[in-house]
């Protein structure tokens, strides 16, 4: 592991904000860290307001969207409601779907077969909307590079509007408005939503128009905070604010399908980690293992009863996929081996018998060993199809992009990508992508990183020290639980190994005679050995609370020691 130590802000600035805010130097440098400055910027940061959520309108083609979705409904046409078979297109598809059929009828949904469809807008799509007498199609999580399906629609008189958050192609498709952050000619002020966030800034649009506010539409929010807990995306500005609403919604009153799972949970309150661990693999595991529209039905549904029985159903998908993962893993991990590709700048692997649903599992649990930018290949019809999986610091899509020759298509953002190509064309794609990451790559990154905010002594840890962290979530992407690094630190005698094999450590540590702490370092039982006779050491940790038969303690979560 590299540990790096983030810059330290001006002295000055520190002083200026800690009086400001009257909060000790600490809490003024890890705020500054996160790009807050005065007391304005902390009050928005530690009390976010719906009041602080942008006027939708300031996305390019909003007014051409809510005009032609009041056109369908003045009409009484019937809308499709179209979106990706992963946590953020079904989420995206509850969320608008159940929104317009609050008060209009002629509104069904649709999501993709992963395998005989694929990705994205699909012409089979397009003919069941046809076939069904769907005029309007609003497609959620996808679409910003489907010119040719768009146009498909539009010969068969079907209209779209595409509501996507990753990169555009070279040209857009000729649908009737696109809605996309990311468009270069789009000047909305935020550009890291995800697709079910910019879902929801179509239904804030939609009830602007009615005299309603985003107050109106809070009970939505427990869909936006799973996606953006499970999308990975920035939990900063507008997400910030949608994920810290989104959490209250599912720890006081979520909706059906959620209250359905967390009853088999035992846990009283959810934070986004839980969202990531917990609920996203459950609604992802349906798409993964049978079809998406599971999801979408537990996610709609209103009736407890009916919900639990879909829950039940996605928590088999979530056994049978976590069981597959596993055995597909290891064949991964010994082609690599077999192939003698352990000292490579890529994993690039393949077989025709994987299963598509967790490829993308895979490819992340690939960079987990060998930490290094991922491929994983299986059959999908008469193409190949991958997930691909990047390290922090280098751009997987730019690295493809770069490989194009070789790609019928491919999509994503710059730690994950999904692709196709032909079968005749695995060899040399493996072969030009090897070259362009061994030529681009810096060698560092392949060296797995933690990012410390700043060193700090024992005596710093408080009880008050971890309340005012606390107020710092919602964690995630651009806003990390903050990491810590503590220098001449030593065991009192405790240390052990814990759980299966001893994989984990149990420690409880002290720094010049501190009262000692309560440390837990996961999957660090190998370096028992290393704090052994009171031996100093530094370690790398976040602060976390352990409870224990009712009572509460700081416990130090290690990251590393050495």
């Amino acid at each position: 592991m590299r540990w790096t130590i983030k810059p330290i802000p001006e002295q000055e600035s520190i002083k200026h904000l800690s009086k400001e805010l009257k909060v000790n130097s600490l809490i003024a440098h890890l705020l500054l860290q996160r790009g807050i400055t005065n007391y304005s910027e902390a009050k928005k940061f530690f009390r976010p307001q719906l009041t602080d959520l942008h006027d939708p309108f300031l996305m390019r083609d909003m007014e051409k969207a809510v005009a032609r979705i009041e056109k369908a409904i003045d009409l009484e046409e019937n809308i499709l409601v179209f979106g990706d078979y992963d946590v953020d297109g079904t989420t995206s598809v509850a969320l608008v779907s159940t929104y317009l059929q609050e008060t209009y009828p002629n509104v069904a949904t649709y999501i993709p077969d992963r395998y005989s469809e694929g990705y994205g807008i699909s012409y089979q799509g397009i003919d069941f909307a046809e076939d069904n007498g769907f005029s309007l199609i609003i497609a959620l999580d996808c679409g910003i590079k489907a010119m040719d399906k768009v146009a498909y629609a539009k010969k068969k008189g079907i209209d779209f509007i595409i509501c996507d958050h990753h990169r555009p192609g070279p040209e857009l498709p000729d649908a009737t408005a696109v809605l996309d952050p990311k468009r270069e000619d789009c000047e909305y002020p935020y550009e890291e939503l995800c697709g079910c966030g910019v879902g929801f800034k179509l239904i804030q649009a939609l009830a602007s128009k009615k005299g309603e506010t985003a107050l109106d539409l809070l009970p939505y929010l427990d869909l936006v905070a799973t996606a953006i807990g499970a999308d990975i995306v920035p939990i900063t500005g507008e997400n910030r604010v949608l994920a810290h609403y989104g959490l209250q919604v599912m720890n006081s009153r979520p909706r059906t399908g959620f209250r359905a799972i967390i009853n088999q949970l035992k846990k009283t309150e959810l934070t986004i980690t839980d969202v990531v661990f917990i609920i996203a693999p459950r609604i992802n595991a349906a798409g993964r293992m049978e079809h998406g529209q599971h999801a979408v039905n537990l996610l709609t549904a209103t009736d407890l009863e009916q919900a639990q029985k879909f829950a039940v159903e996605i928590e088999q998908f979530n056994l049978d996929r976590r069981g597959l993962d596993q055995e597909i893993t290891e064949e991964a991990l010994h082609q690599i081996v077999q192939n003698r590709e352990e000292e490579r700048y890529t994993s690039v692997v393949f077989n025709e018998s994987w299963h598509k649903g967790v490829i993308g599992i895979v490819a992340s649990r690939l960079t987990e060993t060998y930490y290094r930018p991922t491929l994983v290949f299986t059959k999908s019809g008469d193409r190949l199809a991958a997930s691909a999986r990047s390290v922090k610091g280098f751009d997987i899509y730019e690295a493809l992009q770069e490989c194009s020759e070789h790609i019928e298509q491919f999509g994503g953002h710059k730690y994950a990508a999904g692709l196709t190509l032909l079968k005749e064309e695995y060899g040399r794609f493996k072969n030009q992508f090897e070259k362009v990451v061994s030529e681009t790559i810096d060698p560092k990154l392949l060296t797995p990183e933690i990012t410390i905010d700043s060193k700090i002594q024992f005596a710093q840890i408080t009880p008050k020290l971890m309340r005012i962290i606390k107020q710092f979530a919602p964690f995630g992407p651009g806003n990390r639980r903050p990491v810590f690094m503590a220098e001449g630190v030593a065991d009192t005698g405790y240390g052990k190994g814990v759980g299966e094999g001893e994989k984990h450590l149990k420690l409880a540590l002290t720094q010049k005679g501190s009262v000692p702490i309560g440390a837990i370092g996961f999957n660090l039982g190998e370096k028992l050995g290393i704090i052994k006779n009171h031996q100093q050491v530094d370690v790398v940790f976040s602060i976390d609370e352990n409870e224990w038969n009712g009572s509460v303690n700081i416990q130090l979560k290690l990251k590393d020691l050495r």
